[in-house]
């Protein structure tokens, strides 16, 4: 099915209906004391705890195979896959002037990313596809390649992610004018539950000048053009 289908019926915006799904506020749930340990810490408390979860299970940890999986999957944790919930790791955006007075959509399409559902801690992975037009300033391209990892770097809900990808574009470039589509296949609905393999998750995101119909329409045709 084509995203400009799958989409057509979707809100212009999940801030509409947020609230009604279920841990789907903008913001990602975060304790105030989240950052009071260190990195290390956090590894260290981390390969303790799944220790005992393997244990639990019944596994052996005197084998060669499995004795060192504690610390890499706390490593992991930390340093890699939920690294988008440390501030430090927000990538600093760079800003240039639009000296050719660019009035057009600026579009960065299929952009890979990986995700973690905070359902079932399984991925999420898929594409991203970002567009705004600028007010006067213009972000280097690789940037949003970076906000999109970032924030997928963090235990999520596809909504959630959709909406902080937009926010942090309009807040970044001082523009209303943000267009974010995402496709994503769920391991938490492929490899459990219903098990199936073919379904794809869709969700959407629109402002401004992309909340009129030909403006949404030529982004949507954009992302479903064949490269």
């Amino acid at each position: 099915m084509k995203r400009n289908e799958m989409l057509r019926n979707f809100p212009p915006t999940f801030e509409d209906t947020g609230d009604e799904h279920a841990g789907s506020s903008v913001d990602t749930p975060l304790r105030d004391d989240a950052f009071e340990i260190g990195e290390d810490e956090k590894i260290q408390r981390i390969a303790t705890h799944f220790k005992d979860i393997m244990e639990v299970l019944g596994l052996d940890l005197t084998d060669d195979s499995l004795k060192g999986t504690p610390l890499r999957v706390a490593k992991m944790y930390v340093k890699e896959v939920f690294s988008g919930l440390n501030p430090k790791n927000k990538p600093s955006v760079t800003l240039f002037e639009n000296k050719f007075k660019y009035q057009e959509m600026i579009v960065e399409k299929d952009i890979t990313f990986y995700s973690h559902c905070e359902h079932h801690f399984v991925p999420i992975f898929g594409k991203a596809h970002v567009a705004y037009i600028s007010t006067g300033k213009v972000i280097g391209l690789s940037k949003i390649n970076r906000i999109v990892q970032y924030f997928a770097k963090r235990p999520q809900v596809q909504e959630r992610l959709t909406m902080q990808i937009a926010h942090e574009m309009m807040n970044s470039l001082n523009t209303e004018d943000v267009g974010v589509v995402m496709d994503a296949n769920h391991l938490c609905v492929s490899s459990r539950g219903v098990s199936d393999t073919n379904s794809m998750t869709g969700t959407a995101f629109f402002s401004g000048k992309f909340k009129q119909d030909i403006t949404k329409r030529e982004f949507l045709n954009y992302i479903n053009t064949q490269s």
